[in-house]
């Protein structure tokens, strides 16, 4: 049964407070000028891959125009579908996109390695997207999507609704304030992975359900044939198809660290893991990063924790005190205290609790996001003001947790040395394959 909130259930409550968010701006079209979409009107919105997340999503767009859905597995898909009666269906998007001039925007939500082809070819259309975490597969992919939003000049925004939220504007107000003084070291962790991983390729064929498309599945990645250990939700442990427990959730996990402290490209990354291999990620990894010093901001050491390990338990925190939530959380080191979050940058609390009561909170000074993040993602689509995430926040932010999953996959028992300018890796130029892969044949990527 949905969970209700004030009578009402999850998705009811989305939509009424989405509506009642837009219905404080009312601006006619020609205010806007030719080719604009006032707030007043209603966007038309296409999801592709909306079984899982991007069904969630859809819910959340649901003061819009859906106009159109698109999955390769209509029976995974088969509940979405009901929701929107009159929305056209279609099994491959570049069959939608090229039958339905009258799309504005794409939601996407389809396993990671085919996020970046899906989102090119919608903004090379001059669609607006909205593309869910990991922004892409490899670091090249979220350089060329970056490079591809300012071309095209659309509305971006990426998936990972922390960042748009209050959690993350207060930390930034907290630690600018120096409430815990120079940020010198960040831990951050998560549960996951909570699917499986650490396996190796199956060996036994299997008969492709009726429903899906397999091919359109796979994508720009190699053939291979089809097995239930891969679709649905599953594939995010296997290379070819997704990121990982880091891609997952360090993409919500590292995004208050990064942001708040302004961290850039990392100079090093070194990894340790379980037993790697070349079909999946491991069961568990710890990835250390190390970012410059930035203007006033100190040099910062970053760690990741996954599967099930956490890092040492700082002193100075409360015995008996939870370290973040089920999913994870960050805890952010001072010379002068620390501040911890749960995933999804929200809770934060200076620790231990006796340092948050007694600290004076600064006034809230950054703007705040009240009407969701898919749906200031809309706005912006109608001329508002540029979403939180968009892909020249969430590009560079992505590129950096994907660059995780390089050292743990390179399997070497040293620091990585990156260039961010030219993105390679100058001490081991064997790990530099990781950065872009290939793609099958037709699937190759251009802006």
């Amino acid at each position: 049964m949905a969970e209700k909130k004030n009578g009402m259930s999850r998705s009811e409550f989305i939509v009424k407070s989405a509506t009642a968010a837009a219905a404080f701006t009312i601006i006619p079209r020609f205010v806007l000028g030719r080719g604009m979409t006032a707030p007043s009107d209603k966007l038309n919105i296409a999801g592709v891959g909306i079984g899982g997340m991007g069904k969630t999503n859809l819910e959340a767009c649901a003061t819009e125009n859906i106009v159109a859905l698109c999955d390769i597995d209509r029976k995974f898909a088969a509940e979405t579908f009901k929701l929107y009666p009159r929305a056209k269906v279609f099994k491959d998007y570049r069959v939608m996109l090229d039958e339905m001039d009258s799309i504005e925007a794409v939601v996407i939500a389809t396993p990671d390695h085919t996020h970046a082809v899906i989102a090119l070819e919608a903004m090379r259309r001059g669609k607006h997207v909205y593309l869910q975490k990991p922004l892409t597969h490899d670091v090249y992919e979220s350089r060329l999507l970056l490079q591809a939003a300012r071309k095209y000049g659309v509305v971006t925004q990426m998936g990972n609704q922390g960042h748009s939220g209050e959690g993350l504007r207060l930390m930034k107000e907290w630690i600018w304030d120096g409430a815990i003084g120079d940020v010198h070291e960040v831990m951050t962790w998560t549960n996951r992975p909570i699917w499986p991983q650490g396996m190796e390729r199956p060996k036994r064929k299997k008969r492709v359900p009726r429903s899906l498309d397999w091919d359109l599945f796979l994508g720009p990645a190699p053939k291979r044939p089809y097995h239930p250990a891969y679709h649905p939700f599953v594939w995010r442990g296997w290379w070819d198809f997704g990121t990982g427990a880091l891609g997952d959730m360090a993409c919500h996990i590292m995004d208050a660290p990064y942001a708040v402290l302004k961290l850039g490209h990392p100079t090093t990354i070194e990894a340790t893991s379980t037993k790697v291999n070349d079909e999946s990620a491991p069961l568990a990894s710890i990835v250390r990063y190390e970012f410059p010093a930035r203007g006033a901001m100190p040099a910062v050491k970053l760690s990741w924790y996954d599967g099930e390990l956490m890092p040492e338990r700082p002193e100075g925190i409360e015995e008996g005190r939870r370290m973040g939530d089920d999913s994870g959380g960050a805890l952010f080191i001072g010379d002068k205290g620390m501040l911890m979050c749960n995933a999804y940058a929200r809770n934060p609390r200076l620790v231990p609790e006796t340092a948050m009561q007694a600290y004076q909170r600064p006034e809230k000074s950054l703007p705040r996001v009240d009407m969701g993040h898919e749906q200031e993602w809309i706005a912006a689509c109608k001329g508002g003001p540029t979403p939180s995430s968009d892909f020249e926040v969430a590009a560079p932010f992505t590129e950096t947790v994907l660059l995780g999953n390089i050292a743990i996959r390179a399997q070497e028992n040293r620091k990585l040395e990156w260039d961010g300018e030219k993105m390679e890796f100058t001490n081991l130029p064997e790990a530099n394959r990781f950065v872009r892969r290939e793609y099958r044949r037709g699937w190759e990527l251009e802006i």
